[in-house]
């Protein structure tokens, strides 16, 4: 039974997709990427089996945004957050000077990207009533 639009549904995507982002990476120093950075040369078991999973989420939720937007849509929509960016420096409100809070912008864009993508199949059925389905190709 296929899944019908859900806002709930939605925000758990959007909220998965940026854990996803921030514990891989973010400027406070408390992430994947600062805990291995720290652990170098003495990679320890717990951070390798960590790192798969991470790595292992971060391919399904590409696979699953690139599936449901297409690379245009992907292209397009990371298009109009550097122009919202832009947009933010032009008028003053962020300045690049201050690497941190861009960081962080850019990383929560980054979690808005995957977050839509992973719910974008669900949001065009709800505007357009077409459903999206996987084609299989059987020996074509």
């Amino acid at each position: 039974m296929a899944q019908q639009f859900n806002p709930i549904g939605i925000l758990w995507r959007m909220l998965f997709s940026m854990a996803l982002v921030f514990l891989t990476f973010n400027p406070s120093g408390h992430s994947f990427y600062h805990w291995v950075k720290d652990s170098v040369p003495h990679i320890q078991p717990t951070i390798a089996i960590c790192g798969i999973l991470l790595l292992g989420a971060w391919l399904f939720f590409i696979h699953s945004t690139l599936s449901s937007m297409g690379t245009a849509g992907v292209v397009l929509l990371m298009a109009l957050f550097a122009a919202i960016v832009w947009w933010m420096v032009s008028n003053g409100w962020l300045s690049l000077a201050d690497r941190a809070t861009t960081a962080w912008i850019v990383l929560t864009m980054l979690g808005f990207v995957l977050g839509i993508g992973m719910s974008w199949a669900h949001i065009r059925q709800r505007l357009s009533g077409q459903a999206s389905v996987d084609r299989v190709d059987h020996g074509r």
